[in-house]
């Protein structure tokens, strides 16, 4: 199985990619990951919000095979805590699922027709982060889920 990351926009600070290019190398160990980001909308501010939507799923969906189990990081979707999304992995990793696509919305979330493609929800944490923070603490997540799964000492328990 692979992991990809979808997201919109790149991430600004150096500082915050230089953790993320960590934990994606350490990622390598365990799985092979990617991160494919979309870049920003141009002219979003002649657009609605349903139109960004709308524009940001057409290019989220271009990105996603029909064998693919996509996954939404929504405010609205399941929460898990680590041990139980390294079991979560482990469920996809069983099912025979080629790629698993996480996927990080713009602004306004998804489109209508992200959501009806998605095959599930997560949820990070009740609180709001920026967009390029979710894609540290998602990551680091993943990684800790894999150290979990082969029992390592990242976690402590």
């Amino acid at each position: 199985m692979t992991i990809k990351l979808i997201a919109i926009g790149k991430t600004d600070s150096k500082n915050l990619q230089a953790l993320i290019d960590d934990y994606q190398k350490r990622l390598g160990f365990y799985i092979k990951f990617s991160m494919d980001i979309i870049p920003d909308i141009k002219n979003v501010k002649n657009l609605s919000e349903a139109q960004q939507k709308v524009k940001e799923g057409d290019l989220i969906l271009s990105k996603v095979n029909n064998t693919d189990a996509l996954i939404l990081l929504d405010e609205n979707g399941k929460q898990f805590d680590s041990v139980a999304f390294s079991d979560y992995l482990q469920k996809h990793m069983n099912s025979g699922v080629k790629q698993l696509v996480f996927v990080i919305g713009g602004p306004y979330g998804f489109s209508d027709e992200v959501y009806q493609k998605a095959n599930g929800k997560i949820s990070l944490s009740k609180m709001t982060f920026s967009h390029q923070m979710i894609r540290l603490f998602f990551i680091e997540q993943l990684y800790r889920g894999f150290t979990i799964l082969k029992n390592e000492p990242y976690h402590h328990r």
